[in-house]
């Protein structure tokens, strides 16, 4: 089972979702438009999930105390209670993927991926798929 089946049936939430709950965990306040560069989706395509998010109480906009122009983006205690939920999953679903290897081998196999990461310029923590969240429709049309 993929991970984004796992996370549906589990929670009924995308791999958009939690990644963008796991961003809020460490950028507490961020607007929506620093939230989208950060993870290199389209904002108008981040303002759809937020809305999603906001929606089932997982996360709260706040006035921007920076800029009036601009909501800052907070996880709720669900929204935080959420992400541990997520966070159980991906284990799960690790567990299950490498379940042939042996601890040595996951550590070692953890370690060239992340040398993968830096020599390819990824972002560690956001998953290269947002870069592509709402383009392909966009493209299509025009």
């Amino acid at each position: 089972m993929k991970f984004g089946e796992r996370l549906k049936a589990a929670l009924d939430l995308t791999p958009p979702h939690a990644g963008i709950l796991r961003a809020l965990a460490s950028s507490a306040g961020v607007s929506q438009q620093a939230l989208a560069e950060r993870l290199g989706v389209l904002p108008s395509r981040l303002v759809a999930l937020v809305d999603e998010l906001e929606s089932r109480g997982l996360l709260e906009r706040r006035d921007n105390l920076d800029d009036r122009r601009t909501h800052a983006l907070h996880l709720t205690d669900a929204g935080r209670g959420t992400l541990d939920s997520i966070g159980q999953v991906a284990r799960e679903h690790q567990h299950a993927l490498c379940e042939a290897l042996s601890a040595q081998e996951q550590e070692l196999l953890a370690g060239m991926l992340l040398r993968i990461v830096k020599q390819q310029g990824l972002e560690p923590g956001v998953h290269p798929g947002f870069k592509t969240l709402g383009r392909g429709a966009r493209r299509r049309g025009g």
